[in-house]
C-alpha cells in the first residue's frame, strides 16, 4: 500500500465517510415496514406507481391524501421503481438525506469554525435521533437535508468570499423551494435566522439585491406550480391546506399532538436530551457557554465579531421557539435542528482542547448503534407489516389483491409487502370529507362491491359484523384463529 493510501485512510474525511456510510446503509432493510407512518408514506408512493398519477396524492383509488406535499412520495416512488418493492428501497431516500446532512454539517462547520468540520460531521452522524431517523420513512429527513442545503448556501453567502455571494443566495432559495415542496410552510422557519442576522449583525458590505430577487423568483418557479395545479383541480383544497395543515397545526388541538401548554417540554425536552446522545454533555456545555457569551451581545460591535456563533444559535433557537409555541408537537419536528446542534457541539469540543475521536471508541460507537438497529428489527410489535403480510398470505391459497380493515388501524405497509391495496372502512356510514377523510368507505358499501378481499377487524366487533353482513345477504368466514386480537375473514354471498 502506497504512503498516499495510508494518508487517505488516516484522514478525518475518510473516517467520517466510512462511519456515515455504515450508519446510513447498515441493516437498512432488516426491519419490515412499521405502520402507521411508514406504511402510509410508502402506500401513497406505491399508489403513484400503480396509477401513474404523480400529481394527485392518494392513499387509495377512492381517497386522496393531502397531508404533505409530494417530494417525499416522489423520492420513495423513484427508489422503489429502481430497486424494487422492499423496505431497503423505501428507506433509501432517508438514508441519502442522512448522508447529505452529515456532509452539510461538515461544510457549515468548515466555514463558521474551521478545524471542527470532522467532529461536527461525526457528531451529527452518531447522535441518536439522526441515526434513528435515517432508518425511518418520514418527510422529516428530506426536509432537514433541503433546509440544511439552504442554510449552508446562506452561510457561504454571508461569511464566504464576496464574489460568489450571489450564486449562493440563489442556491439558498432553491433549497428552500424544494423544502417547501417537502413539508410546506414549516420549511421556511430557518429564514427567521437569516432575517434576524440581517437585523442584529448586518453584513459588512452590501449583498446583491439582484441575487435576492433572482432567488425569490426561482423559489416561486420551483415551489408553487404543483400547489397551483392541485388547488385548481380540487375545489376546497386550498382551504384544507391553510385551515387544517397550517392553522390547525399551529393554533389548535385538532390533531391531538401534545397540545397541552406544557406539551413542548414533554416532547422536545427528552428528544433533545436523548436524541443528542452520546454528545449530550458536550451540547449542554455549549449551551452554557453560549448563554454566557450572549450577555455580551448587547453591543453591536461584539455581535458582528461573534457573527458566526450568533448565526448558529439563531438557526437553532428561533425555529425551536416556533415549535414550542405551535400546538402540534412531535419529536421529529426538531430533526433539522441537529445540524446546528452538531456544529455547536464540535465548536465546544474544540474549545475544550479535545482532539479527534479515537478510532477504537468510534468503532465501538458504530457497533453499538448498528446493534440497536438490529435489535429494533427483532422487536415484536403489532405494527410490523411484514409479519401481517406473512400471516395473511398463509391463510389464503391465492395472491391477496385487497385487504379491508373495519374500524381498525389500516396496515398500509401491506401494499409494499404483499402488493395488495389497503382500505379502511367504518362500521356506520359517515359523512365523507373531501380532504383528510378517516375512512375510505363504509362496511356495507364495501361489502356490496363484492370484491375479492381479505377482511380484518377486532374480535369484539366481529359478531356485530356477522349480523350486519347477514342482513345484506352475506356470510363472514373466519380464516383461522384470531391474530393479535383481530379476526381475519372473507365475505361470501349467502343466506
Amino acid at each position: 500500500m502506497t504512503p498516499d493510501w495510508r494518508t487517505t485512510l488516516a484522514s478525518p474525511g475518510f473516517r467520517v465517510a466510512v462511519v456515515a456510510l455504515l450508519l446510513a446503509f447498515g441493516l437498512m432493510g432488516a426491519r419490515a415496514i412499521w405502520d402507521p407512518d411508514e406504511g402510509r408514506y410508502t402506500n401513497v408512493a406505491l399508489t403513484m406507481l400503480d396509477t401513474g398519477n404523480f400529481v394527485d396524492l392518494s392513499r387509495h383509488h377512492e381517497t386522496g391524501h393531502w397531508t404533505k406535499p409530494p417530494v417525499t412520495y416522489w423520492a420513495i416512488a423513484a427508489s422503489v421503481a429502481t430497486f424494487g418493492a422492499n423496505p431497503w428501497a423505501a428507506r433509501l431516500p432517508a438514508a441519502l438525506a442522512f448522508l447529505a446532512c452529515t456532509w452539510l454539517a461538515w461544510r457549515v462547520a468548515r466555514r463558521l469554525q474551521p478545524g471542527t468540520e470532522a467532529t461536527a460531521a461525526l457528531a451529527f452522524a452518531t447522535m441518536l435521533l439522526p441515526f434513528g431517523a435515517a432508518n425511518l420513512i418520514t418527510t422529516d429527513f428530506l426536509l432537514a437535508a433541503f433546509q440544511g442545503l439552504a442554510m449552508w448556501a446562506w452561510v457561504e453567502s454571508r461569511f464566504g468570499p464576496r464574489e460568489h455571494a450571489g450564486r449562493w443566495l440563489v442556491l439558498m432559495w432553491a433549497g428552500f423551494a424544494i423544502a417547501f415542496m417537502t413539508k410546506g410552510p414549516p420549511a421556511l422557519l430557518p429564514l427567521l435566522a437569516v432575517v434576524a442576522m440581517q437585523w442584529l449583525a448586518p453584513a459588512p458590505e452590501r449583498r446583491s439585491l439582484r441575487a435576492w430577487w433572482t432567488g425569490a423568483l426561482l423559489f416561486v418557479l420551483l415551489a408553487l406550480p404543483w400547489y397551483l395545479v392541485v388547488v385548481l383541480r380540487h375545489e376546497g383544497l386550498l382551504s384544507y391546506f391553510l385551515g387544517t395543515e397550517v392553522v390547525a397545526r399551529i393554533a389548535s388541538d385538532k390533531l391531538h399532538r401534545n397540545p397541552q401548554w406544557y406539551g413542548w417540554l414533554l416532547v422536545y425536552g427528552p428528544t433533545l436530551l436523548l436524541g443528542s446522545l452520546p454528545w449530550t454533555g458536550v451540547a449542554w456545555r455549549a449551551l452554557r457557554s453560549g448563554l454566557r457569551r450572549a450577555r455580551t451581545w448587547r453591543d453591536a460591535a461584539t455581535r458582528r465579531a461573534d457573527a458566526p456563533l450568533l448565526a448558529l444559535w439563531l438557526w437553532l433557537l428561533l425555529p425551536l421557539i416556533v415549535f414550542c409555541i405551535a400546538r402540534s408537537r412531535l419529536p421529529l419536528y426538531v430533526l433539522p435542528l441537529f445540524v446546528p446542534i452538531a456544529v455547536l457541539a464540535a465548536r465546544q469540543w474544540q474549545a475544550e482542547g479535545r482532539g479527534p475521536l479515537r478510532l477504537r471508541w468510534l468503532g465501538l460507537l458504530v457497533v453499538c448503534l448498528l446493534a440497536l438497529r438490529f435489535g429494533t428489527a427483532l422487536w415484536p410489535t403489532s405494527k410490523d407489516a411484514g409479519r401481517w403480510a406473512d400471516e395473511l398470505s398463509s391463510r389464503v391459497d391465492h395472491p391477496v389483491e385487497e385487504v379491508v380493515f373495519v374500524e381498525d388501524m389500516a396496515r398500509y405497509g401491506l401494499h409494499l409487502h404483499m402488493g395488495a391495496a389497503v382500505e379502511k372502512v367504518s362500521l356506520e356510514p359517515v359523512p365523507r370529507e373531501r380532504f383528510g377523510a378517516d375512512f375510505d368507505s363504509s362496511f356495507a358499501g364495501e361489502l356490496l362491491e363484492r370484491e375479492d378481499a381479505v377482511w380484518v377487524t377486532k374480535q369484539a366487533m366481529f359478531p356485530m359484523l356477522v349480523d350486519r353482513a347477514a342482513a345484506l345477504g352475506f356470510r363472514l368466514v373466519p380464516l383461522g384463529e384470531p391474530y393479535q386480537g383481530r379476526v381475519i375473514f372473507r365475505a361470501e354471498p349467502g343466506a
